[in-house]
């Protein structure tokens, strides 16, 4: 939080520093001074193909990461069944447990990475339509 400035500037008060807005730098587009970023992105200009290219990039990412989480719990199922000794064996209701695992125990990871994954890429959306309208 910043101090409130003086209201009454006297001879000898200090001028309060202006307000600078900080962002990230953008060494290869460089936007025109008055001209709103929402322009930029509809035109496609340099910049505006920054802020996309900055979206499409954060949701592939975001994707990959969920897809390679989801792979690896996945693929943990036939390991746990193979390396637990008598896991195999087990049998709950008269239905093998490993049966039950590959069956039914994928499901509510499935849910649980789509989930993940919408809330993440809503997240991403906001933040970029932020990065856009804040501009």
């Amino acid at each position: 939080m910043t101090p409130e400035p003086p209201t009454e500037a006297g001879p000898g008060a200090p001028i309060p520093p202006r307000r600078v807005r900080v962002t990230a730098p953008i060494a290869q587009a460089r936007r025109a001074p008055g001209r709103p970023v929402v322009g930029e992105v509809a035109e496609l200009s340099e910049v505006g193909q920054v802020y996309v290219r900055s979206l499409i990039r954060s949701q592939l990412l975001l994707a990959v990461v969920v897809a390679v989480g989801f792979l690896l719990i996945l693929l943990a199922f036939p390991l746990l069944i193979a390396y637990v000794p008598g896991l195999d064996q087990a049998e709950f209701l008269g239905v093998p447990f490993s049966w039950l695992a590959l069956g039914v125990g994928v499901y509510p990871i499935i849910l649980l990475s789509a989930w993940l994954h919408v809330r993440a890429a809503a997240r991403n959306e906001a933040r970029y339509l932020a990065l856009v309208d804040g501009a």
